[in-house]
């Protein structure tokens, strides 16, 4: 669970996952457009292995210099009321995917860079207006909503009676609607972000080994750690390092 001190947005190309937005679950599809404002809490949850998104961030600069009309003043606010994440159709996302895999290159010039990310900014609020459905959400309990935020912030935790304690309910009570509205238990949803903190801070492998980044991203040991990862991935831990450095 984190916030932004700038605009945000997510465009959904691919698979499937959740984002918990203030005590709100958004179901992600592919076309989903998904806005998050400057001070909004916001976590994604599960997602599936196909799950692909850009991410447009957008500094207050840019903003105000695009953000001319009353009908893009929202985008200038902090955390506004309402949910802002809808399905656009399809001709637009496949549009705005197509302009960002052309435009985004992995080093841009700054100028060229800028100006479409002006354009992109515009072009995915104007499909967003268009749009008509909304997206399907669900509340989630408070309780469940610090359990997550906690269990992303501190993948160390182990002791779900703690972890209760802390959310407020009892365990069996918590784990029995942390996995009905999250969709996951709380030890899967614990290991999910655990890998992905140690893919962050392994990174390519050059500056830590396996086991001191599994140890850093909460794993007890290198056997859990293993033994997670092979589950989750379908190959070892080793089979992972040889593909990094594979691809370098």
């Amino acid at each position: 669970m984190h916030r932004h001190e700038e605009l945000e947005l997510n465009l959904v190309t691919r698979g499937t996952g959740a984002y918990l937005l203030d005590n709100r679950k958004y179901l992600l599809r592919p076309r989903t457009l998904v806005w998050l404002f400057e001070g909004q809490n916001h976590l994604l949850l599960e997602q599936s292995p196909d799950f692909q998104m850009w991410i447009g961030v957008f500094s207050r600069r840019m903003l105000e210099e695009c953000c001319t009309t009353e009908a893009t003043q929202v985008l200038l606010k902090s955390n506004p009321p309402g949910a802002f994440c809808k399905p656009i159709p399809a001709s637009d996302c496949a549009a705005l995917d197509r302009f960002c895999s052309i435009t985004f290159p992995p080093r841009p010039e700054p100028e060229l860079y800028n100006a479409a990310l002006g354009y992109f900014l515009m072009a995915a609020w104007s499909a967003y207006t268009r749009a008509d459905l909304t997206l399907e959400t669900s509340d989630v309990h408070p309780a469940v909503e610090r359990a997550a935020r906690l269990l992303r912030d501190r993948p160390e935790l182990d002791d779900v009676d703690a972890l209760a304690a802390e959310a407020g309910l009892s365990p069996s009570h918590l784990s029995r609607l942390f996995r009905r509205q999250i969709g996951e238990g709380l030890v899967e949803f614990r290991n999910r972000q655990r890998l992905e903190r140690f893919l962050t801070i392994y990174g390519g492998g050059q500056r830590r080994t396996m086991l001191s980044a599994a140890l850093k991203a909460g794993f007890g040991s290198y056997a859990q750690f293993h033994r997670v990862f092979r589950r989750s991935f379908g190959y070892s831990p080793g089979e992972h390092r040889r593909r990094q450095a594979q691809s370098e």
